[in-house]
């Protein structure tokens, strides 16, 4: 088994303290671009953005900002499809990972690994479940500017079954059953993930059938 190691790197672009709340959730994000330049920017003042933590290429894991500390990664809200945003800062209560990649979210073997174990580091620390509320994409928080973040061939359906096996949580659905559930989303029929092994109640089967209406009337 590799033992990792989590290198301090630091960065000015964080707010001491959470204003008294905690993670209650781990929010993945790509770079959208290579070392050290990422780096380079999230360390810049200018840029007033930063993570938690930045996973490399090679499997290599960078720190930025200390867990009890406030990253700059989600702050911009628009359009979220998360339901435990409850309004204030969501990075207040979140956690970041940076992955390196420059676009669709496709990680190296050894960088997957080093993800799914900071995630489990992660999650064992700040007892965050196992669910697809609690370990999320940027896109969930900013579906305009960020819809691609962390992209599509980010691998949610493989975390969720390491995850899985390796702790319990949520039951991880099929791959076909979450490629329905977002294909309903991006068509308006939902408004936010849910479960596709989840029975669905009354009220959401209306909603569903109420949105296919309105597409077909316009």
């Amino acid at each position: 088994m590799v033992q990792y190691q989590i290198e301090w790197v630091g960065t000015p672009n964080y707010t001491p303290g959470r204003g008294g709340r905690k993670p209650l959730a781990i929010v993945n994000h790509i770079t959208a671009g290579n070392y050290p330049g990422a780096l380079t920017w999230m360390q810049n003042p200018a840029a007033k953005a930063s993570a938690h933590y930045l996973i490399l290429r090679n499997g290599r894991i960078l720190q930025l900002v200390k867990d009890e500390d406030t990253a700059w990664a989600n702050g911009i809200v628009n359009r979220p499809n998360w339901p435990l945003y409850d309004g204030t800062n969501p990075n207040r209560y979140t956690l970041s990972i940076e992955h390196e990649s420059l676009s669709g979210g496709d990680l190296t073997e050894a960088q997957y690994q080093a993800s799914l174990w900071l995630h489990k580091q992660l999650i064992e620390r700040w007892n965050i479940p196992i669910t697809r509320d609690n370990i999320i994409g940027h896109n969930r928080i900013d579906s305009v500017n960020r819809p691609n973040d962390p992209g599509p061939y980010f691998p949610w359906d493989r975390l969720f079954a390491d995850l899985q096996k390796w702790r319990g949580g949520e039951q991880v659905a099929e791959p076909w059953k979450e490629k329905l559930v977002e294909q309903a989303r991006q068509e308006g029929l939902i408004s936010e993930y849910h479960n596709p092994d989840d029975p669905a109640p009354k009220w959401f089967v209306l909603a569903v059938a109420l949105n296919l209406l309105k597409k077909i009337k316009s």
